[in-house]
């Protein structure tokens, strides 16, 4: 099929998504344009609206709202309405056609003759301009003059070819050119130090980066920092330190938004609270600034604040499971939902100062991905389905950026960008990064973008149970330590270590080639088990009772690998959070899943695909015990097993949960960490709690136990930065 057209007058080039007419161009969504290709394919015949769907939304299900919107569309830039219909024309309760003439671009391209272009224009426009051009009616004529040519035919002979040629000069000259697509250019680091940096943003006159930067020392607390796009000077912005989140510029660029997290002095639902600050930042260049506080919430949780073009800030609110949209007056000192979904979840937004749009990823009750456009009002002027590539697993969260092209938004999946279209539709336009990336946030000149790119260094390490008093409190597990072995290392990620049931191999999950893949070692050397695809991603794997073969959450979809490295995938309607534990004997899984976009604890039966809603609690973690006593722990740091007519509060283990508390049993016998990195353990049928010794404070979690040994995950290094791309055209 050519990839241009024309339809009467209007030129169609597919290859950039664009109709021009008279030199002005218009940029059409893809599918719209599918529609008219389609109906330009068959011009003149009805085509009736299943074929349409079937040929332009393959294995899609989508609305009738969704095709009358393209033909809307269509009608807009064609000139005509529901009432004029000279190109597209209804045909009630059948289908449309299109009544125009249609040139395919491969029929003109034999026309072209070999003087030059100038040339052939002058000559066309001279012989149009001094024809006399006539009708020829005489019915008297005889057969032998009907045989030759009058004067006035070769003249409309000649008018003829010469329009064929003036529309290909038109396609030559008229046309747009094509639009570049992105490409890379230099990417380099704007904030290479020992610190951490993280949400960077340009200010609104491109003049200043400005990001949280915070150091191993402070853990994630941070300050706000600037550095100039000129001089290359660094500035500290606030003076005190916070868990500051993504910060927003108003759009004078005279102050920031962000919101700050800090500990509930008296949690009631929730550990943390979270705080709506604002800062002046034309003074906080000339000397650091304490944060002023517009608003605090106690009982629920926001993020994302986003200074918006009427000066009130937009933020995401969640209130029990569901997030929300919503704007924050400064000048009422309200707050007012812009927009949420009665069955469904909010994941993201991200806001345009230039079109004062939204644009808002989201999970519907169907259980798809979808993307919406929204005014400030709350108006919702667009929703489309999210249509997933194969590079893309269907069930990740993406969170796209506004791009300076209109009707785009750009977003990274790690090692990879694509751009979204306001339709749903998402386009490769890179080759994989070599190292994993935020989504980027473009300069306001559009020629480069921000990006935080970073990696995380964790090992595996053993200690023997024995050992542990003799390990000091406070103490950074280092390779020289002599109370720890590590038995896995690479400069990557390496975590979720388990020992094999009556055997000597470990599997675990690392990133040492490029992606989350299963890995096993006997101690003596390594083995990649797994071929998830690039970008992967693996939350909990669990070994069978027998030892043979591991089940393991990649991308939202639980997957049993031998050791051979045969995999068996197992259907699952809803995709897997997380995966808590296997119970291979009895072929059934404790996951966290998310229905509809709420994260729901259940148990769930891999022989007939049956889940068991648990509760819809905020599960933390759980595992059941020898016996079968389930144990979670929620997002207080509390422990629970379920009672005869509730849950119970396990009151022995209050308090003893660590922010990352990932907790074991091995037996009846409960494994942990608390706050102060101390290992105990709570034996349920004796009811008895014990401290059994210190672990390092670099430990992120204890992963597996034995009768003799610990396997633990130890943080090396967790680097971040502000780096900057530049495109070229």
């Amino acid at each position: 099929m050519a990839l241009q057209y024309w339809v009467g007058d209007f030129f169609v080039d597919l290859s950039r998504n664009q109709v021009t007419q008279k030199k002005q161009s218009q940029t059409i969504a893809p599918k719209a344009l599918a529609v008219l290709t389609y109906l330009a394919e068959n011009q003149g015949r009805v085509v009736s609206y299943d074929e349409l769907f079937s040929q332009v939304w393959p294995d899609t299900i989508v609305t009738p709202n969704t095709l009358q919107r393209s033909i809307a569309q269509l009608r807009k830039v064609l000139g005509e309405n529901s009432n004029l219909q000279s190109y597209i024309k209804t045909h009630a309760k059948q289908g449309y056609s299109l009544e125009c003439d249609v040139r395919w671009h491969d029929e003109t391209e034999s026309t072209i003759p070999n003087s030059s272009q100038e040339n052939v224009v002058d000559e066309i426009l001279n012989s149009a301009a001094n024809s006399d051009i006539q009708t020829v009616t005489n019915s008297d004529t005889n057969s032998a003059d009907r045989s030759k040519p009058s004067k006035s035919g070769v003249r409309l002979i000649s008018l003829f070819f010469g329009i064929i040629i003036l529309g290909f000069i038109g396609y030559k000259f008229l046309a747009p050119t094509q639009p570049s697509p992105y490409f890379f250019g230099e990417l380099r680091s704007l904030t290479a130090t020992d610190n951490k940096e993280h949400s960077g943003i340009y200010s609104p006159d491109g003049e200043y980066i400005v990001f949280n930067r915070y150091s191993e020392a402070l853990c994630s607390s941070s300050n706000v920092w600037a550095k100039s796009t000129k001089t290359q000077q660094e500035i500290q912005l606030t003076n005190n330190v916070g868990l500051y989140g993504s910060l927003s510029f108003s759009k004078d660029g005279k102050k920031l938004a962000f919101i700050e997290t800090e500990n509930c002095n008296k949690p009631i639902n929730q550990m943390d609270c979270y705080k709506l600050m604002t800062l002046d930042f034309e003074k906080a260049l000339l000397a650091p600034q304490s944060p002023n506080l517009l608003m605090e919430c106690k009982n629920s949780r926001i993020a994302k604040s986003t200074w918006l073009n009427n000066n009130n800030v937009a933020l995401l609110q969640k209130f029990s499971d569901t997030w929300q949209l919503a704007s924050y007056s400064i000048e009422d000192n309200k707050t007012t939902v812009i927009y949420s979904l009665e069955d469904g979840n909010l994941i993201d937004y991200d806001y345009s100062v230039k079109d004062d749009l939204f644009a808002l990823t989201s999970v519907h009750n169907d259980g798809h991905h979808y993307i919406e456009i929204l005014k400030p009002d709350g108006q919702v002027l667009s929703s489309h389905q999210i249509e997933y590539p194969k590079e893309i697993i269907k069930t990740r969260f993406i969170y796209p950026n506004f791009t300076p092209t209109s009707g785009q938004l750009i977003f990274s999946t790690g090692r990879q960008l694509f751009t979204l279209s306001f339709e749903g539709e998402i386009t490769n336009i890179s080759l994989p990064l070599d190292e994993p990336m935020g989504s980027p946030i473009f300069h306001p000149d559009g020629k480069r973008m921000l990006m935080i790119k970073g990696i995380w260094d964790s090992d595996i390490a053993t200690i023997s149970r024995s050992q542990l008093t003799q390990t000091s409190a406070g103490q950074t597990l280092t390779k020289g330590n002599n109370h720890y072995s590590i038995i896995e290392r690479s400069t990557l990620e390496e975590d979720n270590a388990i020992f094999q049931p009556n055997g000597e191999l470990i599997a675990y999950k690392s990133r040492r080639s490029g992606d989350h893949q299963i890995w096993i070692t006997d101690g003596n050397g390594s083995q990649q088990l797994s071929h998830f695809p690039l970008d992967s991603f693996i939350y909990g794997l669990d070994w069978a009772a027998d030892g043979e073969s591991l089940l393991v959450n990649a991308n939202g979809t639980l997957t049993q690998l031998t050791l051979d490295s045969n995999q068996t995938t197992f259907p699952l309607e809803y995709p897997v959070v997380q995966l808590f534990q296997w119970d291979s004997v009895n072929n059934s899984a404790l996951l966290l899943i998310r229905i509809k976009g709420i994260l729901k604890f259940v148990e769930f039966n891999l022989t007939n695909s049956e889940i068991r809603i648990i509760n819809d609690k905020k599960v933390k973690w759980a595992l059941k015990s020898e016996s079968g006593q389930l144990i979670y722990s929620d997002h207080m740091g509390r422990f629970w097993q379920p009672g005869p007519a509730e849950d119970q509060l396990i009151e022995a283990l209050e308090g003893k949960g660590a922010a990352k508390q990932l907790f074991k049993i091995k037996g009846n016998v409960v494994f942990g960490i608390n706050d102060e990195f101390q290992l105990w353990s709570y034996d349920l049928s004796e009811d008895k709690f014990e401290l059994l010794g210190n672990m390092p404070k670099n430990i992120d979690s204890i992963t597996d136990i034995n009768q003799t040994d610990i396997l633990l995950s130890i943080r090396i290094t967790a680097k971040k930065e502000v780096a900057e791309l530049t495109l070229r055209q």
